[in-house]
């Protein structure tokens, strides 16, 4: 699963979708981090990202973190379902606890992120 995956060393993990766009959310490891996720703050659809910005915020018990937008573009769509049932960033980080998906304003800021070998090595 996280083979096809980027990620940035803030903890964020890109899928890219193969029509300009990418859905994003955060790593394994990052909830591991975080414990148990109590509320997500979605960004606005059509907010513009900047790559390295704060776009989200993930509260859970023990603290809460801002989420780094890993790439530049406009958020097409959020994930509202994590409005209802936010513990689903720890369930399923990578499949149904995406945050956002985005259209990319320059494929060239998937360059400046890890596979998921070298991400892996970050962690060690």
């Amino acid at each position: 699963m996280t083979a096809s995956l980027k990620f940035a060393q803030s903890h964020e993990w890109v899928q890219v979708n193969g029509d300009g766009t990418v859905t994003v959310g955060i790593s394994e490891h990052a909830q591991e981090l975080l414990g148990d996720v109590v509320f997500v703050e979605l960004p606005e659809i059509g907010q513009e990202l900047t790559a390295g910005s704060e776009f989200s915020l993930v509260e859970s018990v023990k603290a809460a973190s801002d989420i780094y937008a890993p790439v530049s573009g406009e958020v097409i769509e959020v994930n509202v379902a994590l409005e209802d049932s936010p513990e689903t960033i720890n369930e399923s980080p990578y499949k149904d606890g995406w945050i956002a998906k985005v259209k990319l304003s320059s494929e060239s800021d998937l360059e400046n992120l890890l596979d998921a070998e070298a991400y892996k090595e970050t962690l060690d």
